[in-house]
C-alpha cells in the first residue's frame, strides 16, 4: 500500500474516532460521579419540550475532511490542475467533514421545567432517554458541581 492511501485511511480512522461522542443519559454516570453525594428535590412536571443538544465541533472532522479532499482533488488534472484540484478538493472535503462531525455528535434533548414542592420552578435540559410528561411525579439529583438530572 502506497503512503497516500495509508495517510488517507488513517486520518480516515482518526476523523471517526474524534466525532465518538459518549452518551450519557439520566441513568449513566461517570466514575467521578459515583459515591458523591446529591441533594434530591421533589416536584411535578409543568412542561417538556423537545430540544436538539449540540456539541461544540472539536475540528477533527473538518481537518480531516480538508486532508483527505486535498490528496483526492491533486489525482484530478495534471500540472497545476493537481494543485488547483488539491485546493479544490481541501476545501471540499473540510465543509464535508465539518457537517458529519456536526451531524454526529447531534442528539435529542428534552428541556424539563418542573414546579417542585417549595414552589419555585426549575427547567433541566438533559438527553431524551426517559419520557416525561406534564404531571408526572419527578425528582432532581443535583450533584455539588451543579449538574442535575431528572428523574422518576
Amino acid at each position: 500500500m502506497n503512503t497516500r492511501k495509508t495517510l488517507a485511511l488513517v486520518v480516515c480512522a482518526l476523523a471517526v474516532g474524534g466525532c465518538a461522542y459518549p452518551r450519557q443519559g439520566s441513568g449513566d454516570y461517570t466514575a467521578y460521579g459515583v459515591r458523591a453525594e446529591q441533594s434530591v428535590r421533589f416536584g411535578v412536571v409543568e412542561s417538556v419540550r423537545l430540544v436538539r443538544i449540540d456539541n461544540p465541533n472539536s475540528g477533527v472532522g473538518g481537518v480531516s475532511g480538508a486532508i483527505v479532499g486535498g490528496i483526492a482533488g491533486s489525482h484530478v488534472g495534471g500540472g497545476s490542475g493537481q494543485a488547483v484540484g488539491a485546493v479544490l478538493g481541501a476545501v471540499a472535503g473540510g465543509l464535508l467533514g465539518q457537517a458529519i462531525e456536526q451531524d454526529a455528535t447531534q442528539r435529542t434533548g428534552l428541556e424539563i421545567t418542573i414546579l417542585l414542592d417549595s414552589g419555585k420552578y426549575v427547567a433541566i435540559t438533559q438527553e431524551a432517554d426517559e419520557n416525561f410528561r406534564s404531571g408526572d411525579r419527578v425528582r432532581i439529583l443535583q450533584q455539588a458541581n451543579g449538574i442535575s438530572r431528572v428523574t422518576r
